[in-house]
């Protein structure tokens, strides 16, 4: 039975510790090359002493068109050969050691880098637990002069030879906030770098070989399309190697990452900060959303479909390609009598998304899960991450493919089921429930499947298994209500990209005038403090005054009552 991990988390498996087991399979070190010989000889001088069995080593240094051509040195694994590749490019180079390597396992190695003795078995042990594993061991770069072979391969500790060393900075942080790469799976594919990481061959073959297309960023990009086969991705700290000297990336990442951004964003999808354009289309979409006909008698209908695909395309996600399945293959040559075409509506389908860029049409729904390359005419793999099966005639809102999205991403789901109408056995329906308290009864529902989780449950299947119960179990699958997520059995009104913009405008406007009306009121109410404070200021000055008035009162009262007395005193005495 083939180990079940869940997501990115390679902690339920648990691999023997080191010298404390027997190996099996075969790996390849493929080790690209171009010019300086010296540091290729020390590469070689650590493979050399190796844990891992020799008789299970192979090394394939491939010599990239370097002048003078490189050779094979004395101190050097027993098993290996030199080839050559005369195409410039690293790509090309990788390509041709990929396609010279026998092993089970094939392990890149740059030509300036030295590993310890026990890297590669600290590799082949993870590969010895799961067939769909990708290792990649921890870097060090160091600034220290260059010891002979024989010293390296004499050295039981690399670090008395090459250190102080700076750590692989940028991988050491992806680890540590993605809690070793458990946290976060859909970056995990980050970590194939192609200095020190070990990947099983089978999966290469589904994955493809290095794009020759690109530039830079190659490591990456072949990384995302292995984590679509059904990768996992270990880092593996037992496995420590120096890079002689710093990286390219190192001395100038700013203009590294300017090159490399421009070429990965149309191939990785994942990466969605680096498709900000609203509008544009990319070499591999986000989504790819796949039309299949209703189960109802007619439904598949140039009407239903045209109402379905007219609102995928009209949705907020423009990152998006449609798929049409039918019988497309009986559209033949104009007839006499059109109207009588018993497959008119299939031919005005075809004929109204011919020239749409985003729409292609297929017999059969396409397989959601990887195929080798070697069975592809078009070569490498460009695995869309997340595909959505729709029956014509269901309408998604328009932003009902993101928010379906949104949901499968942050969660990690592998299947997000949406239940679109229910009813009984005899009725409306695209598939029958067979078991549980639903025996019996028929439901219509939408599908979208994360490829990386199809392609891992394809791997771990187990005979007479549903392919679904393994997603479940790897990536996880969850049931929702079609009409709170937006679909609808009927085409609505479509916001056209005019309309969109002056909707737009006008809500534009409106804040502004909002603002604006906003601002005055902050201002009348800043006019009434003011005033309120002059109402205060003048509220004391009138107590004061009262008071002030008060005294003068009291006293006058004061001087009348002494004044009366006195004259009623006198009157008093003169009477007598």
């Amino acid at each position: 039975m083939t180990a079940r991990i869940a997501g990115n988390d390679y902690r339920s498996l648990t691999p023997p510790a080191l010298g404390s087991w027997t190996p099996s399979l075969r790996v390849s070190v493929v080790v690209p090359a171009y010019g300086d010989q010296e540091k290729l000889d020390l590469t070689l001088a650590g493979l050399a002493t190796q844990t891992y069995p020799a008789a299970l080593t192979e090394v394939v240094v491939v010599d990239n068109g370097s002048d003078p051509p490189l050779r094979l040195p004395a101190l050097c694994p027993e098993n290996t050969r030199l080839i050559v590749c005369p195409v410039p490019g690293r790509a090309h180079a990788r390509n041709a050691g990929l396609a010279a390597a026998t092993g089970d396992v094939i392990h890149w190695l740059d030509s300036d880098v030295v590993l310890d003795r026990r890297s590669v078995e600290a590799h082949m042990r993870w590969h010895h637990a799961a067939p769909y594993l990708v290792v990649t061991g921890y870097l060090r770069f160091t600034p220290a002069a260059l010891p002979a072979p024989g010293v390296v391969a004499a050295a039981d500790d690399l670090a008395k030879l090459f250190e102080p060393a700076e750590p692989h900075a940028w991988l050491v942080d992806l680890v540590e906030r993605t809690d070793g790469l458990t946290a976060n799976p859909h970056r995990a594919f980050s970590l194939h770098v192609g200095g020190a990481t070990s990947v099983n061959a089978a999966l290469l073959a589904v994955a493809g070989p290095m794009d020759t297309d690109l530039i830079l960023g190659q490591d990456t990009e072949m990384g995302y399309r292995l984590a679509q086969a059904g990768a996992v991705f270990v880092p593996e700290p037992l496995s420590r190697a120096f890079h002689l000297g710093p990286t390219m990336r190192m001395r100038d990442k700013a203009p590294i990452d300017r090159v490399s951004h421009a070429f990965v964003a149309d191939r990785i999808p994942s990466y969605r900060w680096l498709r900000s354009h609203p509008s544009r289309q990319w070499k591999v979409p986000y989504v790819e959303v796949v039309v299949e006909p209703a189960a109802r008698p007619g439904g598949y209908t140039y009407d239903g479909v045209r109402a379905t695909v007219d609102a995928v395309l009209a949705g907020t996600l423009p990152d998006v390609a449609v798929t049409l399945t039918g019988p497309w293959d009986r559209v033949g040559a104009e007839g006499r009598a059109p109207l009588k075409d018993p497959d008119l509506d299939v031919v005005l389908i075809r004929g109204h998304y011919a020239h749409e860029p985003r729409v292609r049409f297929a017999v059969e729904v396409p397989a959601v899960a990887p195929v080798p390359s070697s069975t592809r005419p078009d070569g490498p793999a460009w695995a869309v991450p997340y595909r959505l099966r729709l029956p014509a005639g269901w309408v998604p809102g328009e932003d009902t493919l993101a928010r379906l999205l949104d949901l499968a991403r942050d969660e990690g789901y592998g299947l997000v089921s949406v239940l679109l109408s229910e009813g009984d056995a005899e009725g409306d329906a695209a598939e029958v429930v067979t078991g549980g308290a639903g025996q019996g009864r028929s439901v219509v529902r939408a599908r979208l499947e994360r490829a990386a989780a199809f392609a891992r449950a394809a791997i771990v299947l187990e005979e007479g298994e549903d392919l679904d119960d393994a997603v479940d179990d790897t990536f996880g699958v969850i049931w929702v209500d079609g009409e709170t997520y937006g679909f609808a059995p009927e085409a609505g009104a479509l916001t056209g990209r005019r309309g969109a913009y002056r909707a737009r405008a006008e809500a534009e406007a409106e804040t502004a005038r909002l603002a604006k009306e906003a601002e005055r009121l902050r201002e009348q109410v800043a006019k009434w403090r003011d005033e309120a404070g002059r109402w205060r200021r003048s509220t004391v000055e009138l107590r004061r005054e009262v008071g002030t008035l008060r005294k003068e009162l009291a006293a006058a009262r004061k001087v009348v009552q002494y004044g009366l007395l006195s004259s009623v005193k006198r009157a008093i005495i003169r009477r007598r």
